[in-house]
């Protein structure tokens, strides 16, 4: 197989990201239409991740944030989006690169990308990680679980939750699976 010299996997990563940069800009502007709201999950030591060191000490690789109800100040540039959110009664503003992102959701519509990170000192946050699939596994990451029910506005998710299980009679749409958008799709085989 030739070798991909212009890096497709990259460019549609960074497409993808586009996505949750354009979505939280009209956010950002308009506010959360319908019944839209999101689960943004980060890697916590990414480059140019804010967060304070008690939120650090406490979600020391990865950390979800649900933007609902109780957010504040919403600003979004090309590189990183900024928002204020309060965990246990305790406000606190994040700065999150684009590039620091690890999974988006909208449970409402059951919509979620997930995103591959590069290995620390790679200089493209974007590009796949260089780790293979075990022995067995497909190559698509696993997709990111849609929670039920939401926890309340400004707490955490849990970094992994439990996918329900269904039985093989069901189809997709009768399991309520969100399709989820993986890098590997788009990848020759």
């Amino acid at each position: 197989m030739a070798e991909d010299l212009i890096r497709y996997d990259i460019l549609a990563q960074d497409a993808l990201r586009g996505v949750v940069r354009k979505v939280l800009s009209e956010v950002a502007r308009t506010g959360l239409p319908g019944e839209h709201h999101f689960f943004v999950s980060f890697a916590t030591k990414a480059p140019g991740v804010r967060i304070s060191s008690r939120l650090l000490a406490q979600y020391p690789e990865e950390m979800t944030i649900i933007l609902q109800h109780q957010y504040w100040d919403l600003s979004v540039s090309e590189t990183a989006f900024e928002v204020g959110l309060s965990f246990n009664n305790v406000p606190e503003r994040l700065l999150i690169p684009f590039a620091a992102i690890k999974g988006f959701a909208d449970p409402s519509v059951k919509f979620a990308l997930q995103f591959e990170l590069a290995p620390v000192g790679e200089p493209d946050a974007a590009a796949p990680s260089a780790t293979p699939p075990e022995a067995g596994e497909p190559d698509a990451p696993a997709p990111i679980p849609l929670p039920a029910e939401a926890p309340p506005a400004g707490v955490p998710a849990p970094a992994s939750a439990p996918a329900a299980q269904a039985s093989d009679d069901e189809t997709e749409e009768e399991r309520g699976q969100a399709e989820v958008v993986s890098l590997d799709a788009f990848r020759k085989k």
